[in-house]
């Protein structure tokens, strides 16, 4: 459903890095309709006709007694660095819930894996996990020092790996070094969103089942353009939108 809903904060949490909640709508949206981590919120960027295409952004924490939703972004196209520039008591134009998210099962132990801008809708399923009882290990990658984010929050709900590409925090190297060294017996299925190169490695070698979440470009965000169509492994097509963004382990050609 499409919304105008108020900005409550917003900041700057890495390099071009942001984070900004957003006040739920009248009808209460967030209590009817979001129903699973992983889900997305479709953003139009400003008023005119200068950026037509929405952007998708994962929806990184849903906090209902508050009433209020987190998103985290990129600042990198010239649409995502006008979004930065919202404050508190504006307004966005927003197609929200969208997408298909992970399911919170009854485990014993799972492990998330992130990479860079697919670690934020990872915080959100990790609360779930833990309010549910399930232990979490967290592996999450970045490119530099400067680029690492939410290692706080992760780190509140079990022990977090973190991970740069240049060694200037944490390991070095990509979240699959971190992976190597782990009992991968220790974990019922894991669950991943990050670069669609990360996603492929990891569904090709963890041996348990597990999910992953993919990062398309959409233009409609709700299945009537095909600009976010996927393959499937068995050969059948599907829209990312709306049949995904979460898919199993093996489910879709990477």
């Amino acid at each position: 459903m499409n919304y105008i809903l108020e900005v409550l904060s917003q900041e700057m949490i890495a390099d071009n890095i942001y984070k900004m909640s957003i006040k739920d709508s009248d009808d209460n949206f967030i209590k009817k309709e979001l129903k699973s981590p992983g889900q997305f919120v479709h953003v139009r960027v400003g008023d005119t006709t200068e950026h037509v295409l929405r952007r998708p952004i994962s929806i990184s924490e849903i906090d209902k007694d508050h009433r209020f939703f987190t998103i985290v972004y990129r600042a990198e196209g010239a649409g995502t660095k006008v979004m930065a520039k919202l404050k508190a008591g504006d307004y966005i134009d927003c197609l929200v819930p969208l997408g298909n998210g992970y399911t919170v099962e009854a485990l014993e132990h799972v492990l998330i894996v992130g990479g860079g801008i697919g670690v934020p809708p990872l915080l959100e399923l990790v609360k779930q996990f833990n309010a549910a009882g399930v232990k979490t290990t967290h592996v999450i990658g970045f490119r530099s020092k400067k680029d690492v984010f939410y290692e706080k929050e992760f780190n509140t709900y079990g022990k977090t790996y973190v991970v740069t590409e240049d060694g200037s925090y944490g390991h070095k190297g990509f979240v699959t070094h971190v992976l190597e060294a782990l009992d991968m017996n220790e974990y019922d299925k894991f669950y991943a969103c990050g670069p669609k190169v990360m996603l492929s490695v990891l569904d090709s070698t963890l041996p348990m089942p597990g999910y992953i979440s993919l990062e398309e470009r959409m233009g409609c965000g709700f299945g009537a353009c095909y600009a976010c169509v996927c393959q499937k492994s068995d050969g059948s097509q599907v829209k990312l939108c709306t049949d995904g963004p979460v898919f199993e382990k093996g489910e879709i050609l990477l």
